[in-house]
């Protein structure tokens, strides 16, 4: 039996929250990055399981990460599945997820929403997933281990809508600033390939997904959003995203 984590994960948040989970589950694990645009096909086991986890993306699961998914076959492993959301709402997120996994071959045993530092608005929830978090994360794994220990492996109830809201792009996309030394490791890490490798100035806004990997990642900070683009960003989650949100488990 392998234990696996496939994570769609560009600014890390989701990748932090999923370690948490994963770790407690099980002292091994092999780790699927669905960011990665040259991802093989992977086949799993029966035997395996997986926690399979994914940033919400206005209440969606990222197009890209649905597409990547298509290169898994579950065979009828067991998942655990992952929603991460910036402390606003995960909406139809969730029970995406659940679709998704189902038709890749697995079988979904729990659910969790958590919650990490906003990708974009960054004061949101930021420094999250914190101490409370790490602490009812590693309480999830735990309850999640003894359903997996008594071979129960009933489906929970998911929250969500289907048909599920129409997706929609933030159409943020981050330019170079005059820090910009054409390193290229944003064209490089870009997980649809935006970004033009000969110039980083250059990126592609049908391609871009706003998902500000490419920001995060910068060793010179110097891909930046605009900044009447981000005020507005701001205003329009601080009524929303100013009050905690905790961890849910579905079991």
């Amino acid at each position: 039996m392998t234990f696996y984590e496939i994570c769609f994960s560009p600014t890390g948040g989701t990748k932090a929250a999923a370690d948490i989970l994963t770790r407690d589950l099980s002292s091994e694990s092999s780790f699927v990055d669905l960011t990665d645009y040259t991802l093989n096909d992977i086949s799993l086991t029966k035997e395996d399981t997986a926690v399979i986890a994914v940033p919400s993306y206005g209440g969606r699961i990222p197009a890209t990460a649905v597409q990547r998914m298509g290169k898994i076959s579950g065979n009828g492993a067991k998942a655990i599945l992952v929603c991460i959301y910036g402390n606003r709402a995960y909406e139809d997120t969730l029970i995406e997820l659940q679709d998704v996994a189902e038709q890749a071959g697995f079988q979904v045993i729990a659910a969790v929403a958590a919650i990490a530092e906003h990708s974009i608005a960054r004061q949101f929830a930021a420094g999250r997933p914190d101490v409370s978090d790490r602490e009812k994360l590693c309480s999830f794994a735990e309850q999640i281990r003894k359903k997996l220990a008594s071979g129960n492996t009933d489906t929970p109830s998911i929250p969500g809508n289907r048909p599920y809201k129409k997706a929609g792009g933030s159409g943020i996309v981050p330019k170079p600033s005059k820090n910009c030394v054409n390193c290229g490791l944003c064209a490089e890490k870009c997980p649809v390939q935006a970004i033009d490798k000969n110039n980083p100035a250059d990126t592609d806004p049908k391609r871009c997904i706003s998902c500000m990997r490419c920001v995060s990642i910068c060793p010179y900070s110097a891909r930046k959003v605009n900044r009447i683009m981000l005020a507005g960003v701001n205003k329009m989650l601080k009524k929303t995203c100013s009050e905690r949100k905790n961890c849910e488990l579905y079991l």
